[in-house]
């Protein structure tokens, strides 16, 4: 494919990209618009009387129309003022700056372990499909993509923290520091992350080999005498992994802003931790900022998806 062809691709699906952000603003700011309550009960606390929560209110600007906040606070949006939180009187991009890098680094490790478990696993089992193996590994795979991420954590938890002492229980990094520094902290989280995913990769991964395995151009080379792991990894494996590609990024994507769960159990200081303290202390500009950014990033990865995709695919090459 030309790069005429690929700036072309890039162009077209930046712009969509653009315009399902844009979508996203608008029910993102409407989903937090019919929250029950808002931050002027937590941060006045009990004692406030009607007045200091209307002069609240008029300070926070939530007297306003919601169409006009709307309106004010995408436009700042678009000029990179995401806004202040309620609690604590932080700046949005602030946050961001300090906790999208520990879920990223989180996501990334997670799907780097998952993701090569789930290549050999999945072609183990997509080669012998309808097999014992197959049968063995789909079960495990649909065992564990049905349990529960919290399910997950607690069991790892009682084994390795409580139970053989090996690692902490939670992920507490240490004053100015980076989870990096203490490697130690990041295991079980990455851990629990990593169980869904590989299951779920390793069964996408297994219908695309399963598929592929019986391709005539796989019975033909069987044919020819290609057997075992050369049919697999030089005749399968190239043509099943691009259509996983695409479920894979996705999966990578959500975990970014997906991992609340495992991010509050282990008291993980990345976005999801920060994105469920917001709703609980219902500071609406931290939660709308916090989900607005976690959508843009994970739009950029889905579109860094797509090329990847499109680079390892024939058929999507010629398509585009």
């Amino acid at each position: 494919m030309s790069l005429v062809r690929v700036a072309a691709v890039v162009v077209r699906r930046s712009a969509a990209a653009v315009l399902v952000l844009a979508v996203l603003s608008v029910l993102i700011f409407a989903v937090t618009e019919v929250l029950p309550g808002d931050a002027v009960g937590a941060v006045a606390g009990t004692d406030a009387t009607m007045s200091d929560r209307e002069q609240l209110r008029r300070e926070f600007g939530l007297d306003a129309h919601p169409v006009r906040r709307y309106v004010e606070w995408a436009g700042a949006a678009v000029q990179g003022d995401l806004g202040t939180g309620y609690v604590g009187r932080r700046e949005v991009t602030e946050v961001l700056a300090e906790r999208l890098p520990n879920s990223l680094l989180l996501t990334t490790l997670a799907m780097a372990m998952a993701v090569p478990l789930a290549v050999v696993i999945g072609l183990l089992a997509g080669m012998r499909a309808g097999r014992r193996t197959d049968r063995l590994v789909s079960t495990a795979a649909l065992v564990a993509v049905g349990i529960p991420e919290f399910l997950v954590a607690a069991l790892l938890v009682a084994v390795f923290a409580a139970g053989l002492g090996l690692l902490p229980e939670v992920s507490l990094v240490p004053l100015g520091g980076r989870p990096w520094d203490e490697p130690r902290i990041l295991v079980l989280p990455v851990a629990a992350l990593s169980v869904a995913a590989l299951a779920a990769a390793a069964r996408l991964l297994r219908a695309s080999v399963a598929e592929i395995a019986a391709a005539p151009y796989v019975e033909a080379a069987r044919l020819r005498g290609v057997t075992g792991l050369q049919l697999a990894v030089r005749h399968v494996l190239p043509n099943a992994v691009a259509p996983a590609v695409q479920v894979t990024v996705v999966m990578f994507a959500g975990l970014i802003g997906g991992a609340v769960v495992v991010e509050t159990l282990f008291n993980y200081p990345g976005i999801g931790y920060e994105l469920q303290q917001a709703v609980a202390n219902r500071d609406v500009p931290m939660v709308q900022g916090l989900a607005l950014a976690t959508c843009a990033t994970a739009l950029v990865i889905l579109l860094l998806g797509d090329l990847v995709q499109l680079a390892l695919s024939p058929t999507l090459r010629g398509r585009s």
